[in-house]
């Protein structure tokens, strides 16, 4: 079982920076997959980030391509994104992901981050 606690978000004027932060506790040591996902309101929850830590391939979305950077502990207890140029389409609740190698899917609790003037 892995437990998953985001932090960092917050309300950010539009071109600001943002670093989102995942903490893992419990069986962290067998996720092999972390990231972000976020749901803005009225609409479905989207990937924004993903790492592989067997290989460090990352996969962003094509909205937050170039924008955002997800990185990691090598421990695997803690991931981060970092977000610059945020928009105000950027606003939504942001969740912290990870999936391990049986496999299981784990989720924060969500963290919310909104750009506005």
């Amino acid at each position: 079982q892995v437990e998953l606690v985001e932090s960092g978000g917050g309300l950010v004027q539009p071109g600001g920076s943002l670093r989102l932060s995942c903490a893992a506790s419990g069986s962290f040591y067998m996720i092999r997959i972390m990231g972000w996902y976020r749901q803005a309101p009225g609409k479905q929850r989207e990937l924004v980030a993903l790492i592989n830590s067997d290989d460090e391939r990352t996969n962003y979305a094509n909205s937050v391509k170039d924008r955002v950077t997800i990185s990691r502990t090598m421990a695997k207890n803690a991931w981060f994104l970092q977000m610059n140029s945020l928009k105000p389409e950027d606003t939504a609740v942001y969740y912290c992901y990870a999936e391990d190698r049986i496999p299981n899917t784990y989720w924060g609790q969500g963290t919310q981050v909104a750009v506005s003037s």
